[in-house]
């Protein structure tokens, strides 16, 4: 072994080399010490022979018949190079359990975060290597929501006057194909006035998005009125195949206007009208939730109702609200197919016989969550029909101002109403009646054994909390600066009212004055002395239920119980945004404001259409 050396050409770097002749040959190591350069040019290099080298303190080599033969093994050098990072031979799993609850610190509600931290940390997790790269990109394109106004540096580096980031979107998913195919749910920001139209070329740029999306699910937080006429976001939505739900808000078409005015219904939309409509929904396999919601007397009529639902096989979450009785009646309800979840508001032709035969077909046997809201049902034996003939109903929400009552002549047994699967019920009656009544005799009567959650904002005099389980404490730290808190001081608290501040706030005061009166007397005697008395402070409940009493409300922060369209649809707050993020809550990061902060923005947070069931 050797090394050819000449320091004029290369550095010094150990190589291998052989000695051979014709009966032995050894193979090894030679330390190869090379001349100093203030020496003659007559000075020769010498070579230290292998067993000088093991003599100063190296490691010798392992024996074995190879060495005892004249071979010596080369030694392996110990490698420098730094260890792989502790992430680098972790299953994909790991990296999605991290994500997923990265996603989670800055969607939830207490969160201080918005959108624009989310995909900040996001990016800084792709530039930590090719791994954590792989993980991301498909976590960072799956959901894109763009909320809030536009930052003035972005639009003057890129000479664009608005709507830079949905262009320079459209841009990035038109030539990487394979970022698009990632892409599920998109939010577009919402930048104009409750109640104005959108212009024509916000909905072209939105349409060219969703068409640069092929795997789309999802267009959340951006719901334009459809007034029967056509526009290239309606259509570009009608082709995507994989759309999973989808929010039709039906406005007034001048053409049909004109024709009310002359006849009646039906007929009032022509047929290039009606075609239109249907043909939007030939694609639309895989859509599982539909909303139809009716806006400034928008009509959809009877068979275009019918037809629709035929059109979508995995139809399971169906909301319709605020039609006319010409559109929707007691005759299209018992039409609708097989559902999981159904959700009825604001409908003047459904009632109580309408309900009462819907609860005998043969699709109504698999609705698992049943709302009916503002339907004005006035015997309580339909509502006793539903929850009995229902067998997988598991939540119910009913809400109305007069209360249902028992039919003149009908013979009452307790429980009047009862279901051996439901879970969870919305009781909330705002005038006085029987209903809460004959609610809490069933409960007490065994009527629901399976029923775990209770929320009735408007329990009058206290009967629906008596059998619930007693609770210590149900109005919450934060009521006192709600907006109802000086309205409520000003009103008489004994008036029926649906605002769940006042509700927590009745509701408080009668546990309040339970504890006032001794449930029972301890008395402690030792020979015949009393050495203690113990009063043991009253409750407001039924001990050993298994019923949890409940007014919270279904958006965080809301003084209304329920969620509604205009929590769907309202945008006020992203256009008018005050207090907004800026990334001061990672104000400490150690780059300082170069790294957290940007243009303040709405904390956005997803509103799920499955809290309306």
């Amino acid at each position: 072994l050797g090394q050819i050396y000449d320091p004029e050409i290369m550095g010094f770097r150990p190589q291998r080399f052989s000695l051979a002749s014709s009966k032995s040959s050894m193979t090894g190591f030679l330390e190869y010490t090379p001349p100093s350069y203030r020496s003659s040019v007559s000075s020769r290099p010498s070579f230290t022979s292998i067993p000088s080298m093991y003599s100063i303190g190296l490691p010798s080599p392992p024996p074995s018949s190879s060495y005892n033969s004249g071979f010596i093994s080369q030694q392996k050098l110990r490698s420098t190079a730094p260890p792989p990072p502790v992430f680098q031979y972790s299953p994909p799993e790991i990296y999605d359990c991290i994500l997923r609850q990265l996603t989670i610190f800055h969607d939830r509600v207490t969160s201080m975060s918005c959108e624009t931290c989310r995909l900040r940390d996001l990016c800084a997790l792709a530039l930590v290597d090719r791994r954590w790269d792989r993980a991301v990109r498909p976590q960072l394109y799956h959901r894109v929501h763009i909320v809030g106004n536009e930052s003035p540096l972005q639009a003057k580096k890129f000479r664009l006057k608005s709507d830079v980031r949905l262009k320079l979107l459209r841009r990035t998913l038109r030539e990487r194909r394979v970022l698009a195919q990632h892409v599920r749910e998109i939010k577009v920001p919402r930048l104009q006035p409750d109640g104005e139209v959108v212009e024509e070329q916000t909905l072209s740029l939105v349409a060219s998005l969703v068409m640069a999306c092929p795997n789309l699910e999802k267009l959340v937080g951006f719901y334009p009125v459809f007034g029967h006429s056509f526009d290239r976001l309606t259509y570009a939505l009608s082709t995507r195949a994989r759309l999973k739900e989808h929010v039709w808000i039906i406005g007034e078409n001048s053409e049909i206007t004109e024709r009310s005015r002359k006849q009646v219904p039906p007929g009032l939309m022509d047929l290039e009208q009606v075609d239109r409509f249907l043909h939007l929904h030939d694609a639309w396999d895989s859509l599982s939730t539909l909303f139809l919601f009716s806006h400034k007397q928008g009509v959809l009529e009877r068979d275009v109702f019918v037809q629709t639902l035929r059109r979508l096989p995995s139809l399971q979450h169906l909301c319709i609200s605020n039609f006319d009785v010409d559109d929707f009646d007691d005759v299209t309800l018992q039409t609708l197919p097989p559902l999981q979840s159904l959700r009825l508001q604001d409908l003047e032709g459904v009632t109580f016989w309408g309900l009462s035969e819907f609860s005998r077909t043969s699709s109504s046997q698999c609705i698992q969550q049943l709302s009916l809201i503002h339907l004005d049902i006035k015997y309580l034996s339909a509502i006793s029909n539903l929850l009995l003939r229902l067998s997988s109903l598991q939540r119910f929400t009913l809400v109305q101002e007069s209360s249902p009552e028992v039919g003149a002549g009908e013979l009452v047994f307790q429980p009047v109403i009862a279901s051996q699967r439901l879970q969870y019920v919305h009781w909330d009656i705002l005038l006085p009646g029987s209903a809460n009544e004959n609610l809490a005799k069933s409960i007490r009567a065994g009527g629901f054994p399976s029923l775990r959650t209770l929320r009735a904002p408007s329990d009058h005099d206290g009967l629906l909390q008596m059998v619930c389980r007693p609770r210590a404490q149900i109005i919450l730290p934060s009521d006192k600066y709600s907006k109802a808190y000086r309205a409520s001081n000003e009103s008489n608290p004994d008036s029926p009212t649906q605002t769940l501040f006042t509700a927590r706030k009745q509701a408080q005061r009668r546990i309040e004055e339970a504890r006032k009166a001794a449930t029972f007397t301890i008395v402690i005697e030792e020979d015949g002395t009393v050495q203690e008395v113990i009063d043991i402070e009253g409750f407001m409940g039924t001990i050993g239920s298994k019923i949890s009493y409940t007014l919270d409300s279904d958006v965080a922060g809301s003084d209304n119980a329920l969620i509604d369209f205009p929590d769907l649809v309202e945008g006020s707050k992203e256009v008018a945004s005050r207090d907004g993020c800026t990334g001061l809550w990672n104000a400490s990061h150690h780059t300082g404001k170069k790294w957290w902060n940007h243009t303040e923005r709405y904390r956005y947070r997803p509103v799920d259409l499955q809290r309306f069931f």
